[in-house]
């Protein structure tokens, strides 16, 4: 495929999985080098380098993106098609993206024309402030009048806090503004509300009936993740956690160091 869209490891990955064994990203070989051209690369590195070091990252990014899968070529990963559709209307999917699971609607054909549209709006407009560079929105990086980010830098250094300072009022702070973030749908779980018995036709029944919180998280487990992908301290806290409410936690390739057999609330079990 050549084409002047993909510029990210995700764009390059939903590519390959609908079956792109070759991808030229002829936009964005052009446009580091007029980067370079303008100095804004390092002297001592040539433009054919500069190319060279995007696409050995985002080949890095494709083995990241296939190793979380548990695949290790590319070509069984290309057109794999291991997606859920999430914002895409069933229409849409099943003419361009059949096969493809979708179990969320969204835009079609028209929205994605328009969004077009007024990308090339701004890209040729008149607008002096976009003149070298179109305004990225905050997609990436957090920007203020940006994207919503269900990780503020508020929410964030409210976090902080409360870790550092064992603060329950911090925390109760953070977790209004996560639980805001979603309300206010910057995630899936903000589309979605919990229908009362009533609202359905049924009669509610009674709470000795319901399984005690006690006995649910017994069946509660963490991931076999070993604390050399998530670190030391995340798989402690989660070990912690499970044994705290009699659930199952799993050391994952490598187990354990030996400090944390005592105390056993610290081990894996």
């Amino acid at each position: 495929m050549e084409t002047g869209e993909p510029r990210e490891v995700h764009h390059f990955c939903l590519l390959a999985g609908y079956g792109a064994e070759a991808i030229n990203p002829y936009l964005a070989f052009d446009t580091l080098t007029d980067m370079h051209k303008r100095g804004e690369f390092p002297k001592e590195v040539d433009g054919s380098e500069v190319v060279y070091r995007y696409i050995k990252a985002v080949g890095k990014g494709i083995l990241k993106v296939m190793s979380k899968m548990g695949i290790s070529t590319y070509q069984s990963y290309c057109g794999g098609q291991i997606f859920d559709a999430i914002g895409l209307n069933s229409e849409l999917v099943d003419r361009y993206f059949f096969g493809t699971a979708t179990q969320i609607e969204g835009i079609g054909l028209d929205e994605i024309a328009k969004e077009t549209f007024n990308r090339h709006q701004a890209a040729f407009g008149s607008d002096p402030i976009l003149a070298n560079t179109l305004d990225i929105g905050g997609e990436y990086a957090y920007r203020m009048r940006g994207e919503g980010h269900a990780w503020s830098p508020d929410a964030v250094a409210s976090l902080q806090h409360a870790v550092r300072g064992n603060a329950v009022d911090r925390y109760r702070e953070f977790a209004e503004m996560v639980n805001g973030e979603a309300l206010r749908m910057n995630t899936i779980r903000g589309l979605f509300s919990i229908k009362g018995a009533d609202a359905i036709g049924c009669k509610p029944i009674s709470i000795d009936e319901v399984e005690s919180a006690v006995d649910i998280v017994k069946r509660f487990s963490t991931g076999a993740m070993s604390f050399g992908s998530i670190s030391r301290e995340a798989h402690t806290t989660l070990a912690i956690a499970m044994n705290s409410i009699g659930g199952k936690s799993n050391t994952g390739e490598g187990g354990e160091e030996a400090d944390r057999y005592f105390p056993a609330l610290r081990r894996s079990r």
